[in-house]
């Protein structure tokens, strides 16, 4: 039973470790191929938010336009996003995720999910898979309060 804010704090420094953990070991279940942590973030916020700049990315990412820049060479080398001209404004160039990047997301998304019910199976009780479900809803709660 959480009684007093210092319990607050013990769970929530818990639930930090244990997710920092989890992602972490995430990032480490890749395939040769897949795309690397920068990639992928880049992939998905043009899947999610579509077309955008360099510059916006590099912004919403919280890195420099250079690193920005590598990471995206890198991506379109492989055809995983393509250039095309703003057509409101011919200065700037748009990147766009292509259908091998929404592949390559879709599969790098596949495999993280195929890593961790394999996980789950091997490890938790059916009860214990069924507790983690209940819990969804609320760390999506507490994500949308971050």
């Amino acid at each position: 039973m959480i009684d007093d804010d210092s319990d607050v704090l013990d769970v929530a420094s818990e639930l930090r470790i244990t997710v920092g953990s989890l992602v972490r070991r995430l990032r480490q279940h890749r395939g040769p191929d897949d795309p690397s942590v920068p990639e992928t973030t880049v992939l998905a916020r043009l899947d999610r938010d579509g077309s955008c700049s360099a510059a916006d990315l590099a912004r919403h990412g919280h890195v420099s336009p250079q690193s920005m820049g590598v990471t995206i060479a890198g991506l379109q080398e492989r055809g995983l996003i393509a250039r095309t001209p703003d057509p409101t404004d011919g200065r700037r160039i748009l990147l766009s995720l292509t259908a091998a990047g929404g592949e390559a997301l879709t599969d790098r998304r596949n495999h993280s999910t195929r890593s961790i019910a394999e996980a789950m199976s091997a490890t938790l009780t059916a009860a214990e898979i069924a507790a983690v479900s209940d819990a969804l809803p609320l760390l999506d709660r507490l994500r949308g309060a971050l």
